[in-house]
């Protein structure tokens, strides 16, 4: 049994925690706030900004998972001392950083993302998260500490608060037959990750070598819609047929001008105006990990989401 540290308690860390105690290792959650700890997971309150207390916790361990989730308009001030931390930490214990990544750092996309895609972000948060990357794979081919990242798709799955998924936090407008506006053109395709299929695959990739030195993307069923999924999901809750239209992007620039947020989704509006794909089958041939069947994750989502009632 293997010690294995993750930095970040949110729907992620959470995950991955189950998953990997699931697989029979010793888990340590760090957070800034720390948490109540239990027979299968520790938690320890610890900054991730911190380089020092995070290598005192880490002490030993197999693996460092960086599933650490700063507010989404603070990325360029946040993000990189943070991970500056977490590749320092990794070097100095000599676990494997294991980073929860995206599909940012691809920019805007002429067909299927793959792990081997230029690396073409203009966007801000995109050049940060491009950053983050090349920093540890300099570290990577220097020697200095082994790294692989996981990219997904956006989240859905009853693991995902609502303000974490395009999918998710329309279900109450769908079961109670209203309108569903989402951000940018409902028709185009888009990939969607499973949570537990995020967290199936972070637990791989920081125990098997293969993984190092690179990145992966997580499995993904056959793309569906923002019109697709939700009908999908009306239908699994006995709901009408929704009604699915997409936010003018000049109405979402004028929230942006006083809402941090929103400005920063009009500054990615390349990943909703055409097909936003990816390309997971690397992941599957090479660890055998399968994207749980979509029907599976529409059911599971909704049957949480009943719960919630």
């Amino acid at each position: 049994m293997a010690l294995h540290v993750i930095v970040g308690k949110g729907p992620v860390g959470a995950t991955t925690a189950a998953a990997l105690v699931e697989r029979g290792h010793e888990v340590r959650v760090l957070s800034r706030s720390g948490g109540t700890s239990t027979a299968t997971v520790e938690h320890r309150q610890v900054d991730a900004t911190d380089a020092a207390a995070l290598t005192a916790a880490a002490r030993g361990a197999d693996a460092l998972y960086n599933a650490v989730n700063p507010a989404y308009h603070r990325w360029a001030t946040d993000w990189p001392p943070v991970a500056t931390a977490l590749l320092t930490a990794a070097e100095r214990t000599g676990a494997v950083l294991v980073t929860m990544g995206n599909l940012y750092v691809y920019g805007r996309p002429s067909g299927p993302m793959t792990p081997h895609s230029p690396l073409a972000a203009t966007d801000v948060k995109g050049r940060v998260r491009l950053g983050m990357w090349e920093q540890a794979l300099e570290a990577h081919r220097a020697g200095r500490v082994r790294v692989t990242e996981a990219r997904a798709a956006d989240f859905v799955g009853p693991q995902v608060p609502a303000d974490h998924s395009h999918l998710v936090r329309q279900l109450p407008a769908l079961r109670a037959g209203r309108r569903a506006w989402v951000v940018g053109d409902p028709d185009v395709p888009r990939s969607w990750a499973y949570l537990p299929d995020v967290a199936a695959t972070l637990a791989v990739l920081g125990t098997d070598e293969r993984a190092w030195g690179r990145a992966w993307h997580v499995p993904s069923t056959a793309p569906r819609s923002q019109r697709e999924a939700l009908a999908d999901l009306a239908a699994a809750m006995d709901a009408p047929e929704p009604r699915v239209s997409g936010l003018p992007w000049g109405l979402l620039r004028a929230i942006g001008v006083a809402v941090p947020v929103m400005r920063e989704v009009v500054d990615i509006r390349h990943q909703f105006d055409q097909a936003f794909v990816i390309d997971s089958a690397e992941t599957t041939a090479t660890f055998g990990i399968a994207a749980t069947p979509w029907d599976e994750v529409v059911a599971a989502t909704v049957s949480q989401a009943a719960l919630s009632i």
